[in-house]
């Protein structure tokens, strides 16, 4: 595969796309245009809204967000099944990808896109402070915040993709080969080199700690669609988690569900299955992409991937949803589908309002993801809050109705434990999360699901912590600074 960029060649040349006459608020609502010279014309408040609106675009395109950057996780893990029928990113499923492969190598260009064109508009932000004020210096001040954020959740994703988990159940990895970490912009050809584990995760801390007081100085859009304070916050609760920071995740993702208001849960199969009916459908959720009957990625998208290219939940996670769990509403499958040979109807991407699973939007950072973590932190934390940690639990867990109080869940550390584990199974299916999940717990894990209806893998209790993705060889081999991480191919399950 050849790819189109060596990214850190071609940064400082980009023209940011998709920008808009309205100086961004009305995201993804014109035609794509030449954009904005990032480098000579981000010279007014405007041109910043425009440049963060492509910004944004990037994000959001199926090379990023809107599939890759967000299904990886999912896909080589165990709640996943593919029927072999069609053979998109079955690399990642079967653990045969190499380092000139298309979706780990998209992950890295568009994520530096973002990256790279988030650094460039805090930078223009920064030199219009003086000469604005009033609205139009909080309009500035917002958009600072959506790129610190942006920025952030860009670098995480790519730190889980190319980067050893920076806390492995108390083990430190901090020293491992990052990311090539851009605090300043980037011009074509400079010469660059990887940070530390450590030294990224500091960098994306950093971030949305900033993005986190610029929100709650100025205010954000009020929109789902654009990054925001409640967004922010639970982006600081994921990072703080991975981190074992577990005190400061807590206090984060109870500072997102006060911010969002969203204090409790759907627990009816109606309520649950309307949660993804279309675009801002999902009641739950704090911050989402834009995908629309207009802007969507038609066969590239989420919906197209979990329905005709053949992925559907794994017969192990099915297995896991009681009788009486509400989120059995969204396991449906196509009228074609067969015991051996499953054909899904999209679930979280189904898209039932409309019908068309292409027009499903991502829905990035929910609610109940920061009950998860609440009841996680309160579990692994040096002095253990078993009480809390139920209580946090028990709102996720009621979507199975025979789960009605905290007496229903297992009363020991370990067995609750257990139980979040599979809990986040049957909860974050389709967001992207497990794989990262299940290597910075630790513990020994499935993937590679196959010989359906029965629950059988391919790799069985095996340590997927060393799973790394590579480097894109093309990034390696312009000698721009950027080496291999030693030894990714081992980490691979055998």
């Amino acid at each position: 595969m050849e790819m189109k960029n060596i990214i850190f060649k071609s940064l400082g040349t980009l023209l940011i796309a998709g920008s808009l006459s309205s100086c961004g608020t009305e995201f993804l609502k014109t035609e794509m245009s030449n954009g904005v010279d990032v480098n000579t014309a981000l010279n007014s408040v405007a041109n910043v809204g425009n440049a963060l609106n492509g910004t944004y675009y990037q994000f959001f395109r199926y090379y990023f967000a809107g599939n890759y950057g967000t299904v990886i996780g999912d896909l080589a893990s165990d709640i996943v099944y593919w029927n072999g029928q069609t053979s998109h990113q079955d690399d990642i499923y079967q653990f045969t990808y190499q380092s000139t492969g298309i979706s780990s190598s998209y992950i890295w260009e568009y994520g530096y896109k973002v990256v790279d064109n988030s650094a460039r508009v805090i930078k223009a932000s920064k030199s219009l402070q003086e000469s604005v004020s009033g609205e139009d210096l909080q309009e500035l001040n917002i958009y600072t915040a959506e790129a610190y954020a942006l920025r952030a959740y860009s670098n995480f994703v790519m730190a889980n993709v190319f980067c050893h988990q920076v806390k492995v159940d108390g083990k430190d990895f901090s020293n491992d080969l990052g990311l090539v970490v851009v605090d300043e912009p980037i011009e074509a050809f400079a010469e660059v080199k990887r940070s530390t584990v450590g030294e990224t995760y500091s960098a994306i801390l950093s971030d949305i700690k900033n993005a986190i007081s610029i929100f709650e100085a100025n205010g954000d859009r009020g929109s789902l669609f654009y990054f925001n304070l409640a967004a922010a916050y639970g982006l600081a609760a994921r990072i703080n988690l991975y981190m074992e920071n577990y005190d400061e995740a807590n206090s984060y993702a109870q500072k997102a569900i006060d911010e969002s208001g969203i204090e409790t849960l759907t627990y009816t199969p109606e309520g649950y299955r309307a949660l993804y009916n279309y675009g801002s459908s999902n009641t739950e959720s704090m911050f989402a992409l834009a995908i629309t009957t207009q802007d969507n990625w038609s066969a590239n998208s989420c919906g197209t991937l979990f329905s005709t290219y053949d992925y559907s939940p794994s017969p192990w996670l099915l297995s896991k949803l009681g009788e009486n769990d509400v989120r059995n509403a969204i396991m449906i499958f196509a009228d074609n589908t067969t015991p051996e040979v499953p054909e899904f109807g999209g679930g979280k991407f189904a898209c039932f309002g409309m019908g068309n699973p292409a027009y499903a939007t991502n829905y990035l950072i929910n609610a109940p993801e920061m009950f998860l973590i609440q009841a996680e932190s309160n579990l692994r934390k040096a002095s253990p809050d078993l009480d809390a940690a139920k209580k946090a639990l028990l709102v996720v867990a009621k979507r199975n109705l025979d789960i009605t109080k905290v007496e229903d869940l297992p009363a020991a550390k370990e067995d609750l434990l257990s139980f979040l584990r599979d809990e986040s199974a049957r909860e974050l299916f389709q967001e992207g999360h497990r794989l990262f999940d299940i290597r910075r717990w630790g513990v020994k894990g499935n993937a590679y699901a196959f010989n359906a209806p029965n629950i059988d893998f391919t790799f069985k209790d095996v340590d997927l912590s060393n799973v790394i993705f590579p480097i894109p060889e093309d990034e390696i081999n312009a000698g721009f600074g950027v080496v291999q991480t030693p030894d990714w191919a081992a980490g691979r399950p055998q």
